[in-house]
């Protein structure tokens, strides 16, 4: 970038602004702060044991039950409480220190896989085991999701935020290529219940990494007081402020139309290419090995990042319509590659700028509405796609994610680009968002907010 210094730099220490910005800036930047560093171990491998266990529970449940249906209705009591009571788990989030929340919800997340793994080991597991540990799953994930986003901006700071936004996707898609595969030899060779044993044991290592972070090198902020309203309070900031509103509605679209893989890639592999459950997994490997490729490249981008949303999700839009009309299975395959760093890098570079853009107060709350946002729409528009390209096919379904993702893009960009909409967000609601430095960095010479996750999870 070019121009006068802005407010980023007055914020650091004199001397030191070009060599904190190359340290922020480079693709592992921010694993150089201990506690972000202890963070990312302890979530990579807690991260591969939940998919380890996402693997063993749908398979439980199809052998006690025999009945696809049944596994649909367990990830729905999973999916459930996020969508019912998110926001009041995002406030939960910003009422109590987040290290001391995360403690008592990763600790309560892993009891949830011993309890499974005991009664599979006993030969005691029923369904209805199944489903009350998923429900127990999802409640205790209404805190600790939003909890666990915002708890980096504590770790790291403003400086490193984007940065490490992008490196937690990249973590946790690497676990998403590895944690089935392992559960897969597990399930094989020792049996469900061992699968269930070791994401238990997988938590420990996020709880120790937690309780060796040094609290006096963190940036904790302001807990929300006690009070009415508080909920609608952040409702009120999100939707009075074009920063916040507008990535969370491109999110909301092309979580809900642009990321039915699962759907699309079974009838892809099954009715368009005609291929088997080898080529199915391939086609997943390859996405998820492309959003790994996404999440690093968006934790090393320098451009803007209202610039770096648009653009990666007019990408993503017209990739998937690429994909959909690919008359090859090679081509098809080769193109799942820069759909899924396309995908990630909408949803990392987002999730960095909500959570800048955000009050400090209010973090928490407004993470939980992304989160929402993401995953909200599934269960009614997943059926839907289902639908469409069962009714239509194959090429119709995946083209309409495709061309509803770019016209959800081309909204939003021409949104963000308007002149209101490159505003200080605290200018919209009459208060100062964030807190010191933090509002600080957020603004780039040129006036982009200075910053931006998740996969589906």
């Amino acid at each position: 970038m070019t121009g006068a210094p802005g407010p980023a730099s007055a914020a650091l220490p004199p001397g030191r602004e070009d060599g904190s910005a190359r340290r922020a800036t480079t693709t592992f930047g921010s694993l150089r702060i201990r506690n972000y560093r202890l963070f990312t171990v302890g979530q990579a491998v807690s991260h591969t044991g939940t998919w380890m266990q996402r693997i063993a529970q749908d398979w439980l449940v199809v052998e006690l039950t025999g009945s696809p249906a049944a596994v649909g209705f367990t990830i729905g009591l999973q999916y459930a409480p996020m969508l019912l009571l998110g926001l009041h788990g995002g406030l939960i989030a910003d009422r109590l220190p987040m290290r001391r929340l995360l403690l008592h919800t990763q600790a309560a997340l892993g009891t949830t896989g011993l309890v499974l793994a005991v009664l599979v080991l006993a030969g005691q597991a029923r369904p209805w085991h199944v489903y009350v540990m998923a429900a127990v799953l999802g409640l205790v994930s209404v805190a600790d999701a939003p909890a666990r986003q915002a708890f980096v901006a504590e770790l790291v700071g403003p400086e490193h935020l984007r940065n490490a936004v992008s490196l937690n996707s990249a973590v946790f898609q690497t676990a998403r290529l590895v944690g089935p595969a392992v559960a897969g030899v597990v399930i094989t060779v020792v049996g469900i219940g061992w699968a269930f044993l070791l994401n238990a044991l997988s938590y420990l290592a996020p709880l120790t990494a937690l309780l060796l972070m040094r609290t006096a090198e963190m940036h904790p902020a302001e807990r929300a007081p006690h009070g009415r309203g508080q909920v609608r309070a952040a409702l009120r900031q999100v939707g009075r402020d074009p920063g916040l509103l507008w990535p969370i509605v491109l999110v909301a679209f092309i979580g809900t139309f642009g990321f039915n893989f699962p759907v699309w890639l079974t009838a892809f592999t099954v009715q368009v290419f005609r291929t088997g459950s080898g080529v199915y997994g391939l086609l997943n490997s390859l996405l998820a090995a492309g959003a790994v490729a996404g999440a690093l490249w968006a934790a090393r981008s320098l451009a803007p990042p209202r610039r770096v949303l648009t653009t990666a999700a007019l990408l993503f839009g017209a990739l998937e319509t690429a994909a959909a009309l690919a008359p090859a299975l090679w081509l098809f395959a080769a193109l799942l590659v820069p759909v899924g760093m396309a995908g990630l890098a909408v949803t990392a570079t987002a999730n960095a700028h909500v959570q800048l853009t955000a009050d400090a107060a209010t973090r928490g709350r407004v993470m939980s509405l992304f989160k929402i946002a993401f995953v909200g729409g599934t269960p009614v528009a997943a059926p839907a796609v289902g639908w469409v390209t069962e009714t239509c096919g194959p090429r119709a379904g995946f083209l309409t994610g495709g061309l509803t993702s770019l016209v959800a893009a081309a909204v939003v960009g021409w949104a963000l680009s308007r002149p209101a909409a490159e505003t200080e967000p605290g200018t919209a609601t009459g208060t100062t968002s964030g807190t010191g430095p933090e509002r600080e960095t957020e603004k780039t010479p040129d006036g982009d907010a200075d910053s931006d996750t998740a996969a589906k999870t």
